[in-house]
């Protein structure tokens, strides 16, 4: 049961807060809670106090929270503002007395009246986020891939395409990476953007003491007429048998392609590297065509499938408005919220050519809460299962039908990054 604090002052950090805040945020996260001189002079560098939270209780930070700017894309492409939650902790001493849910209460009111239109975040756990409106809005999948077994030929010299792929260094990514991965992002619904800081932590730039840099591998691909649209960060270990046969894995850090010739190319270099034996993918999209890339496609093995980015919808008229619908219909939508930030009766009318979605007081059609509006929008969930799950009512018959014309799409959406 959820014990109230009252007396637990949950504020807006100051600059003097962060070293406590920092040591709030270790211990949380059970790592080692001394802070270095580094870290805090990085975090101070980056948060937004305004929008970084802590509980403090007898002046100690018992709990951190942390919102920042974010583009988030659609379906069809369009970004739309959202509001990034991170660093979210409760001190073990203080757990189930309401914290998140105050901190969560600020900063979700904050976003609202900034005009976001949704909240993001990775969720640690499944079952806490749910209770304030998010749902999981896409998932990740990880795969091993087999080599040996793949069937592809171990004489592969290069691209079919005419295109080639080069070793590049961490200054060529930072030249060449941002450009392309907005190309990317813009195409790619659930994925978000990515700032300067991001390119600098994963080249090497920017890293804590915590966390010690290793360079990895960059490749890059380049279409037949030199055109930058595929590239990717890997690392290999060095494991050799007792009769001193290689058995190396290389572990992709992240892997973007612009075309589906780039990314074959791509996965088929890593597959061609000698004494590699096994792929690692890292975070994947759940329907990624890499399987399907290898003549036996059982040699890629699904090792982790998990849901990743969770959104709260914070207005339901520029959220349903914002993305693109390949079919044509109309739905009335009551979304209940039990926080009142979204919560109503909407008409959602919408075709090839655009939607409109305004409140109305017509009769209900579909009946469903604010966090499964948020496992739909992104068109990877199907409001048909969640009315055999009972998380959506029919009010109409065939209702559910009609939202999976309307919201689901033929990929599934994909968030590539951890925030």
């Amino acid at each position: 049961m959820t014990r109230p604090e009252p007396h637990i002052d949950v504020r807006p950090i100051t600059e003097a807060d962060i070293p406590d805040w920092c040591r709030a945020l270790n211990t949380g996260f059970l790592r080692t809670p001394g802070v270095a001189e580094t870290e805090i002079a990085d975090r101070a560098s980056y948060i937004v106090p305004a929008r970084t939270l802590g509980a403090f209780d007898a002046g100690r930070c018992v709990a951190t929270f942390r919102s920042f700017a974010q583009e988030l894309t659609t379906v069809g492409g369009t970004p739309v503002p959202a509001d990034a939650i991170s660093n979210v902790t409760v001190t073990p001493t203080h757990r189930r007395r309401g914290l998140l849910t105050r901190m969560m209460a600020h900063d979700l009111t904050a976003a609202k009246d900034r005009g976001d239109v949704v909240a993001t975040l990775i969720a640690a756990e499944y079952p806490i986020y749910g209770r304030y409106g998010f749902g999981p809005a896409t998932w990740t999948a990880q795969w091993t891939v087999d080599i040996p077994r793949t069937g592809l030929d171990s004489r592969w010299s290069g691209p079919e395409d005419g295109g080639r792929i080069d070793i590049v260094d961490p200054a060529d990514v930072r030249k060449i990476g941002p450009e392309l991965y907005e190309r990317v992002r813009r195409a790619q619904p659930g994925a978000i953007d990515r700032d300067e800081r991001w390119w600098q932590v994963n080249t090497g730039v920017l890293h804590l003491d915590r966390s010690p840099w290793t360079e990895p591998f960059f490749a890059v691909h380049r279409s037949a007429d030199g055109e930058v649209d595929g590239l990717v960060s890997y690392k290999a270990d060095d494991h050799w048998s007792d009769t001193k046969q290689p058995l190396n894995t290389a572990t992709v850090n992240w892997l973007i392609a612009a075309t589906p010739d780039a990314e074959r190319a791509l996965w088929r270099y890593l597959c061609s590297i000698d004494w590699i034996k096994t792929v690692q993918t890292g975070w994947r999209a759940p329907d990624d065509l890499l399987p399907h890339y290898l003549p036996d496609p059982r040699a890629a093995r699904v090792t982790t499938l998990a849901d990743w980015l969770w959104v709260r919808i914070l207005d339901v008229v520029r959220a349903l408005e914002a993305r693109t619908y390949d079919g044509q219909g109309t739905l009335v939508l009551e979304v209940v919220d039990g926080a009142g930030l979204a919560g109503g009766r909407y008409r959602l009318e919408a075709s090839p050519d655009g939607a409109s979605c305004t409140p109305t007081t017509a009769t209900a059609e579909l009946v469903l809460d604010v966090a499964d509006l948020a496992r739909l929008w992104l068109g990877d969930e199907s409001a048909v299962r969640l009315a055999a799950l009972g998380l959506v009512r029919e009010e109409r018959a065939g209702a559910a039908r009609v939202a999976d014309a309307l919201l689901r799409t033929s990929r599934r959406p994909w968030c590539p990054d951890m925030f």
